[in-house]
């Protein structure tokens, strides 16, 4: 697959965005680049390229940190989560792209828009129960887009409140599901697309270096204000998705 240089720079920039995120927080990698990446590439070569670089950077964020993973909670998750991904799998690989393309519009947007209107700032304790549909919800999301981590970090956050263990948790809620999707995604032929491999590990190295960057203003930055910018630049991306969706 021959790709103009800008669209290379183009991805290269969306990566070390996404990693950086990911690197602050712990998650949000996939739902910061898919809806840039959408532009760019195909759904069904966007969501597996990711896939590759989301379990790189996870396995070296969540060896960091195995210490502090809070197990009972991703006994509790895991079932659920396993569920959905079956479901969306099905949906990836069957579904038209202009459905696709509407569905991860709309949840970013959504999610975006509560992120910066609705959030509170006081800590909330939520059921143990939350983590049926929470779980089912984020699995689906995660095998179609990779962007089931906002959806686990609303269960996440309301069962943990120390942010070192948070970010850890979900760190390795993300490897795992990574690990389970590569395999679903191998069984659907998703990697035999021509050049998907080559630009994965080309842009392996933006990766590492979003995830240092992230890593290092983890400690010095406001998370929530990070974010909340984050999310106002996405809301373009998530109408962007929308219009072409409906446009055809």
């Amino acid at each position: 697959m021959d790709l103009p240089l800008e669209t290379l720079a183009g991805a290269a920039l969306i990566v070390l965005l996404a990693y950086t995120v990911f690197g602050l927080s712990g998650f949000g990698s996939s739902i910061t680049a898919m809806p840039l990446l959408a532009q760019l590439f195909p759904l069904r070569f966007a969501v597996p390229l990711m896939l590759i670089l989301d379990i790189a950077a996870t396995l070296l964020l969540g060896l960091k940190n195995r210490g502090a993973v809070e197990r009972r909670e991703l006994l509790r998750l895991i079932p659920f989560v396993l569920v959905g991904m079956v479901l969306g799998v099905t949906l990836l690989v069957n579904a038209p792209e202009r459905a696709l393309l509407f569905l991860l519009g709309s949840f970013v947007l959504v999610y975006a828009g509560w992120s910066l209107l609705f959030r509170r700032g006081t800590q909330t304790t939520i059921a143990t129960g939350w983590a049926v549909p929470l779980g089912t919800v984020g699995g689906v999301f995660t095998a179609l887009f990779g962007t089931g981590g906002p959806v686990y970090v609303i269960y996440l956050a309301g069962r943990l409140h120390d942010k070192t263990v948070l970010r850890a948790t979900i760190g390795t809620l993300i490897l795992i599901t990574g690990v389970s999707r590569l395999v679903l995604f191998g069984g659907a032929g998703l990697y035999t697309q021509e050049g998907l491999l080559l630009l994965a590990a080309g842009l392996l190295p933006c990766a590492m270096l979003g995830l240092y960057i992230g890593s290092r203003l983890h400690h010095s930055l406001p998370l929530e204000r990070v974010v909340q910018g984050v999310w106002a630049i996405l809301i373009c991306g998530g109408v962007s998705l929308v219009w072409r969706s409906l446009r055809g």
